[in-house]
């Protein structure tokens, strides 16, 4: 059996790491000081003006050289993302940050991409300048969410596929929305394949809007729902999708210009335009599917990492309501998968409050 794009990517990663073998980019003089100084930051230590340790891969300084700012990123010993992507996250990152900076070199755009200017796994440090800004974790602002799908499609369109939209891993400086964590980004081709996992070809449910509504944007609509209801969150859904889908459009006459595969641009055709018939009809049970997707796969993500939060239970609670009350339109509407697609309404509620009470288990605050 031919091995998955992930089977391939972990064994090379983990050889890497076993072997104690290094990898590095850039050039240690184009940053503040030498590695060894920047991988024995602390808390207290001269420059420091900040300590961010929220990131499950490694904490990052915020350091002042007199100058300037950076963003100093120290590798935590071990990872608490349990598992082997966990453990090969601050080597992938190097890997995606010196593949970038090649492509960089060419002459090619990456708006909305931190460019970090030295990188080593052995030393664990990863050095970028200092971008100032706020955690995106709403998308009430249109900008936010076209300059996110910009950045996205243009690092689809040069096979780069990021798995990760989390609010922690995206800053808005008030212009510019930023990506800078690529601890889960993977390669793949995008005229042959569409995401970079299983064979490429074969999880067709993984794409980039679905990436950003399951790691981030439901869970700012999860919050609209909450707090002011059913009928502002389809609101707010409809102006997300509209920017989506427009940027879809974008995306595939990308893609057919450099030759994708009529299996590539009919993939994109479909979901765009299931999109597009849901806006010009009811966009409820649109709702009620992503939704369910984007909250039950946040919820697998983070029990699988073992990096449960608040929202977390939030979603789980969600899921199980949802279950309760709108069995049948799930059922009917094709948004159970996988072990759930099976499930009666009883064993579904049931299943989801056991994944609740696991990720209580694993609770991060």
């Amino acid at each position: 059996m031919t091995p998955t794009l992930d089977a391939v990517r972990r064994a090379a990663d983990l050889a890497t790491i076993e072997r104690g073998g290094d990898f590095v980019f850039g050039d240690p003089a184009d940053g503040p000081a030498p590695p060894q100084r920047l991988a024995a930051l602390s808390a207290d230590a001269p420059g420091v003006e900040a300590v961010h340790d929220g990131g499950l891969t490694a904490r990052v300084y915020r350091w002042h050289d007199g100058t300037r700012r950076w963003a100093v990123k120290v590798a935590r010993p071990q990872a608490l993302v349990r598992n082997d992507d966990g453990r090969c996250s601050f080597l992938n990152e190097l890997h995606r940050h010196a593949e970038l900076r090649a492509l960089r070199a060419t002459g090619v755009a990456l708006p909305g991409v931190a460019a970090p200017v030295y990188g080593s796994l052995r030393q664990g440090v990863l050095v970028s300048p200092w971008i100032e800004g706020d955690l995106v974790d709403t998308f009430d602002d249109p900008r936010r969410l076209r300059q996110l799908l910009a950045t996205g499609a243009a690092l689809v369109a040069h096979g780069f596929f990021e798995w990760d939209f989390c609010p922690g891993n995206v800053i808005d400086d008030g212009a510019q929305v930023w990506l800078f964590d690529f601890g889960y980004m993977y390669r793949f081709d995008p005229l042959a394949q569409l995401n970079s996992a299983g064979h490429g070809d074969d999880c067709p449910q993984f794409h980039l809007a679905e990436r950003i509504e399951t790691r981030n944007a439901f869970a700012w609509l999860l919050a609209v729902e909450r707090r002011d209801g059913r009928s502002a969150a389809l609101a707010a859904f409809a102006g997300l999708k509209r920017i989506t889908l427009a940027a879809y459009r974008a995306l595939r006459a990308t893609l057919a210009t450099r030759g994708a595969q009529p299996r590539v641009l009919d993939w994109l055709d479909t979901i765009a335009g299931r999109w597009a018939a849901a806006l010009d009809g009811d966009l409820a049970p649109l709702y009620l599917q992503e939704g369910w997707r984007s909250h039950a796969l946040d919820l697998e993500d983070d029990l699988h990492g073992q990096t449960c939060t608040p929202t977390t239970l939030a979603r789980a609670d969600w899921l199980i309501a949802t279950a309760t009350n709108a069995h049948e339109a799930l059922r009917d509407g094709g948004a159970l998968f996988g072990p759930d697609a099976a499930l009666d309404r009883a064993r579904l509620v049931q299943r989801y409050r056991e994944r609740r009470a696991a990720a209580q288990t694993f609770l991060r605050r």
